[in-house]
Order: C-alpha cells, then structure tokens, then sequence
C-alpha cells in the first residue's frame, strides 16, 4: 500500500511537469530557458512540501494524517489542472512572470502532491515499527521517471491537453484514497517516540555538506537541458531527458543493492574528467553525439553525488529533515542555473562550474595501488609529482594557447587529450592534483576561448533566450560579420562598402523563397506593400524594403534589437531602414492585437537557435496569421532544420486554413557567393492569383502536399516524435 501511494503520487508530481510546461508554450514562447524558469518553480514547491513534511513530522501520526487529507482536499479546489488566465504584458521581464504564472497555476496541487515522499516513508516507518524507509525513495524516483517518460513518448501523442489536464485530475483524487488507505494503518496511539527523533542530530557541517551534493546535480540537470533543447527544438520529449536521467540516478544511488551505484561512483572521476573536456571543446558537427556526452556526464554525475549523499543518510527519525536539505540543494541548485548565471554570465559558464564542483565533490579511490603510494609517499615524492603535472599543464597549455593559427587539427587535438587524460588517471585519488587536471582540461578544450569572446567588448551577448555570439572573419573586399545563437548562424553581413552591406545573406538570400517574395511585393501589393517579419536576426530582410513599403518587425528578445539597431555590430537596418518599427514581445500575441487585413506579406522566421518555437506552428497561430493578412496576402514560413522535418506541420494547417502552400528547397550554386546558404520556405496564401505569381517567377515553387496520416498541430496538441528526421 505504501509503495503503490508512492508511486502514485511520484508518477502525478513528474507527470504535471512536462504537462504544465507544454500548456505554457502558446502563451510564454518556445525558448528553452521556459523549461528553466518552469523547473525553478517546481524546486521551489518542492522545497516548500518537504519543509511541510518534516514540520508534519512533529504531531502525532494519526494527526499527520488528518492535516495532509485535508491539505490535499483544499489543494483540489485548483481542479482540473490548467493555468490561470492571465497574459503578460510587454514590460514583463520572463524569468520572474513566468514563475509567477505557473505558481499560481499549480502552485497548491503540486505542493501538496511534494510532500507524498518524505512523509509516507515516515509513515511507513512508524506503520512497521522502524523498519528502513529508504528504500522507498527509489520506487518514489522510479514512479518519477515513469511519469516523466509517459508524458512524451505516450500521454502527448494520444491525448489533448483537455485530456491529459482531465487524466491527471483523477490521478489525483485516486492518489487521496490511497493516502486515505495509508492512514488507516498508522497507531492509534502513539507515544512520544513515534515522533521525537532520538538519534543525534546533524551538525551544520554534514548539513551543508548534504546541500553540496544535492545542489550540483540539480544545476548541472538544467544546464544540460539548456544544452541540448537549444539546438533541437524546446518540447517536452527533450525537456524530459535530462530530468529523468536525473531522477533514475536517485533510484541506483538509493537501491538496497549497492553493486550498480558503487561501481558507477568508482568511475565517475574518470567519466568527469574525459567527458567534460570533450563537452566543453564541443562537436557542433556531429550535436547528438555531443548531446549523448552531456546526458551521459549528467547522469554520472548524479549517480556519484547522490551515492555520496545515500552513503551519509542519517537515521530514519532524521528522514525528513534529510530531505528538506536535499530539497534546499535542489532548489539552490535551480537558482544558480535558472536565474543567477544567466544575470551574471555572458555565456553558459554555470557548465564547467558545475563540472569542477562535481570533480571537488564526488568520492575517489586511488586506481592503482602504486598512483596511492606515489601521492601517499613520504618525503617531497608528492610534491615533486605535483610539480610535474603543473608543469606539464602549463606546457600544453601555452602551446595550444600561443599557437598564432589557433588551427588545432584533430591530431594536435588527440595528443593533447591523450596527454591530459594520462596526467587525470595518474591523480585520481589525490583531491588536488585531479582538480588541477581537471580545471586545465575544461580552461584548454574550450574555456579559453570563451574567455577570450567575454573579454572581447560586444563580442557576446546572453538573455533570457539564449547566448549570442558576434565574430568576424577575415576576407577579400572586407570579410565578412556573423551572428551566432548557440551553434547556429542567425545572420551573415558582408563587409567593405555600402554596397556589400546592402546584400541580403544566408537563408535570405535572392535566390531563396523568401527573396523572391520580397521582389515580388510590389508587382502584387503596389508601391505602398505592407510587410511584416517575425524574427529580426540582424535585420537582413530589411534591406528588400522599397520607397513607400511600411514595414514591422515582431521580436521576442530586446538582446536582438540592440545588436541589430543599436550598436553598430550590423548596419542593415541603418543602411536600409534606420527607422525601423519593432514590436517588442512574442510574435503571436502581438499579432493578436493587430488591426485584422494590416498586412500584405508576412514572413515568420522565428527561431530559438535552430529550434521552431511550436506555439507559432499551431492550427490557432495560422487563423492569426490568416486574420492579420489581406485576402490574397503572402505567408512566408522558413522550416529549414537539422533535426525535424516541418512540411507535415505546415502542410496540415494549410489544409485545415484554406490555405494554398508551395515550397521552395534553395541551394545556391555556391556558398561563397553572396554567402547564401540552403534555405527551405514554404509560402502559403488563400489567393492562388497570389501563388500563381510567385510560381511565375521560379519554376521550382512546388506544391506542399500533406503527410497521409499527420494529425496537425493544436494548441491542445502536438507531438513531434513522427517528425524527427531519421524516423
């Protein structure tokens, strides 16, 4: 009984997560840093019911359970689950509104729901008279991760958000008749030791040291997520994976079987130390790969900690307030990823922070017994060994760093490695001396040039939604000026001459779909054609603007507008709009507030890297669209994507719109000429006069026909799993 309410409630806690976020998505946008700001409100409610769990700890347990049916029978009052009905305004500063607005969404349910863990192993202990709790949190993280991998691969693809809010709201009655069930169990009489603890408390050391060892993994969790939904697409499918990685660490750390948790533990300094220089030098051309290092680095790192911190539990009358300094760690942990390093850095430095505090942390044993008594040895044997790998860093450090080509091949870049992994292995044991290794190995494969961009005045930029990057690069005729979000290229300017910087690059190129839209404006719309761009980048698509044209922008992100407008870094805008319009805020609910028939050509080329926020691919966003264009109006969607196959989606809400649609895959003939790069834009209207048109002036427009099958895209439901490329 007690397993099954543990369960129960687990699955419900981590199920809401991804549920509650994907509900946000229409209203607060599709950047990853969401998923942030949505865990942060999740650890802070966590904290709260595990604080509420150990002050229940003190009354008797019949009347712990008197309070908590009644706690989660007001929390009921916030049935079924959904948000609240508020939007912000265009002053509202994400990272704290959106706390705010899930707070208040679900802020009593998932409150109530936190505290099943610590207190129904309390309850279970009191029930067998003392017997081991313990081994009940890792069922309550297997009942986690089970709600977290229902949720993509099962509950998003078969059921509506109305469905799944309706799911879960009797998954939570059914979970207060359990709890019921459990009551009845508890002594009717208890005496003074079912609640006062008798075991000796916790000093203030052991207990930082227990919030040392929970706050690290909880950073490192939403830093991986940051890492690998920014170059994907921010969804729940990937949101989930870090975070159930996570959770099943807290099973292996917890089981009564040691065997797996231990040997993970003994490995997971060799796992820190090679894999973290390896994600830290980064593999943009190969990012699953990249992806696959990072979980895999997260998940040992989690497992190691976690141990440590099984290994240090104290007694099952301390239990609850254990968990209360695990949930502080936790919630710490969301603090410095979610909130602080984003304020603080210009780049994701959180990453290789957390990287070293998890070298500093995580139990080591010696590998060999002749590395033990090498750094155990009496006399200046250590230190002369201490010495020898300063030195060796040091040299290996100021040949990569003084290199003036900074051309670093791939075998520069294995003997390196091999060098740095032989110098780790050799201290491993010895606290400082892997420290030392491990510190150079993230500073060598990629933290010095990340050092270098920060010193750099402008060369970085980081918000909300992301980190921007602005580097030259050297060329005939003045070279060229990118803008970079994450490890993909939002915008290219050539250099030299007002000419050269007049010239539309990459994906907007003449020759693509949206170029020769933009050519084609005023032969349809007329001298006075009204356009609008969803997405500024650096400008680009400004410089197609013609005498008498009235142009808006629509960005999300004030970061962008400064590095396009304001200072200076790109002169599109100056050289071909220095006035522009920019609607700051997210695009579709600014276009909500539009005047309807406002716009002749609307080109939506929105993205967060290289991932497509989804609440702008929905059958509601396109009767936005629809409402805010002139009946035989153009509607330009870029879908170019490494990762996701985007014509079903599109051709779906064509189908159900009204719309006619037709693609253009572009690839230039070079990519050096111009700097054009293969683009996909597919152009939607409800006027075939219009289409006609625009077929008219390329033969390869071609119509865009939907996927037999594909159930298109809602605000009540989307599933991007039949769209991954590969699949």
């Amino acid at each position: 009984m007690f397993v099954a309410t543990i369960l129960t409630g687990s699955f419900l806690l981590f199920l809401v997560q991804p549920m509650v976020a994907r509900m946000a998505l229409p209203r607060l946008g599709g950047a990853p840093a969401v998923w942030n700001s949505a865990m942060l409100v999740y650890q802070a409610l966590l904290l709260a019911g595990y604080a509420y769990a150990h002050w229940l700890g003190r009354v008797r347990p019949r009347a712990q359970a008197a309070i908590h049916l009644g706690v989660l029978i007001v929390a009921a009052l916030w049935l079924p689950i959904g948000l609240v009905a508020m939007a912000p305004s265009a002053e509202a500063q994400p990272a704290l509104w959106v706390p705010w607005l899930l707070g208040l969404s679900i802020g009593p349910l998932f409150f109530a729901v936190s505290a099943q863990a610590p207190l129904i192993q309390r309850w279970f202990s009191d029930a067998s008279g003392g017997g081991d709790p313990y081994a009940l949190y890792a069922a309550s993280n297997l009942g986690s991760f089970a709600g977290l991998i229902a949720y993509p691969l099962l509950v998003e693809p078969l059921m509506a958000v109305h469905g799944q809010s309706l799911l879960w709201s009797g998954g939570y009655v059914l979970l207060i008749v359990l709890v019921l069930a459990c009551a009845t169990r508890l002594p009717k009489t208890a005496a003074v030791d079912h609640v006062a603890a008798t075991s000796a408390p916790p000093g203030a050391r052991r207990i930082a040291h227990w919030i040392a060892l929970a706050l690290v993994p909880s950073g490192m969790m939403l830093a991986t997520s940051t890492y690998i939904t920014t170059d994907i697409v921010a969804m729940p499918l990937l949101w989930v994976i870090p975070l159930g990685l996570y959770l099943l660490s807290f099973s292996v750390a917890f089981a009564n079987d040691r065997w797996l948790a231990d040997l993970l533990t003994r490995i997971a300094p060799i796992t820190i130390l090679l894999f973290g220089g390896i994600i830290m030098g980064g593999v943009n051309e190969r990012p699953f790969f990249s992806a696959g290092i990072a979980l895999l680095l997260l998940f040992m790192i989690s497992v190691a900690l976690h141990t440590a911190l099984y290994r240090k539990r104290p007694a099952p009358d301390r239990l609850t307030g254990f968990y209360l300094a695990m949930s502080a760690g936790g919630a710490l942990g969301g603090v410095f990823a979610a909130l602080v390093a984003p304020v603080v850095f210009d780049w994701t430095y959180e990453y290789p922070l957390l990287i070293l505090a998890a070298g500093a942390l995580v139990p080591q044993l010696y590998l060999f017994g002749q590395v033990r008594r090498l750094w155990t040895a009496e006399g200046p044997t250590k230190w002369i060994s201490l010495a020898a790998i300063i030195i060796v860093m040091a040299v290996v450090a100021g040949l990569r760093i003084t290199d003036p080509s900074r051309a670093f091949g791939e075998s520069r870049q294995g003997v390196d490695f091999l060098v740095i992994a032989t110098l780790g292995l050799a201290a491993i044991g010895a606290r400082v001396p892997y420290m030392i290794v491990l510190a150079g190995a993230l500073i060598l494969f990629g933290g010095y040039r990340s050092l270098e961009l920060s010193i750099e005045s402008g060369a970085r930029v980081r918000s909300y939604f992301g980190v921007y990057t602005v580097r030259d690069e050297p060329g005939p005729n003045g070279g060229t000026r990118e803008l970079d979000h994450g490890t993909t290229v939002h915008g290219i300017q050539l250099r030299g001459s007002p000419t050269r910087e007049r010239t539309p690059t990459t994906y907007y190129a003449v020759g693509s779909g949206v170029g020769q839209a933009m050519l084609a404006a005023p032969a349809l719309y007329g001298p006075g054609a009204r356009i609008g761009v969803v997405g500024l980048g650096t400008g680009t698509l400004s410089c197609y603007a013609r005498p008498g044209q009235r142009w808006r922008f629509y960005e999300i992100d004030p970061a962008i507008v400064r590095i396009a407008r304001d200072t200076g870094q790109f002169t599109y805008l100056s050289r071909c709009q220095p006035n522009p319009e920019i609607r700051l805020g997210d695009a579709r609910i600014a276009l909500a507030h539009d005047a309807a028939d406002s716009l002749d050509l609307l080109a939506l080329d929105a993205f967060s890297s290289d991932s497509v926020p989804m609440h702008l691919m929905t059958r509601e966003a396109f009767a936005t669209y629809g409402r805010v264009l002139a009946r035989d109006g153009l509607l330009l969607v870029h879908i170019s994507n490494r990762f996701i196959d985007l014509e079903p989606v599109i051709a779906a809400a064509a189908r159900e719109g009204g719309w006619i649609a037709v693609e253009m895959k572009y690839r230039p003939p070079s990519l050096l000429v111009d700097r054009a790069s293969a683009s996909d834009w597919v152009a939607l209207s409800r006027e075939p006069r219009a289409i006609a048109a625009l077929r008219a002036t390329d033969l390869d427009w071609r119509p865009l026909r939907p996927r037999k099958g594909f159930t298109g895209w809602t605000d009540d439901y989307s599933t991007i799993l039949p769209l991954l490329n590969g699949f």
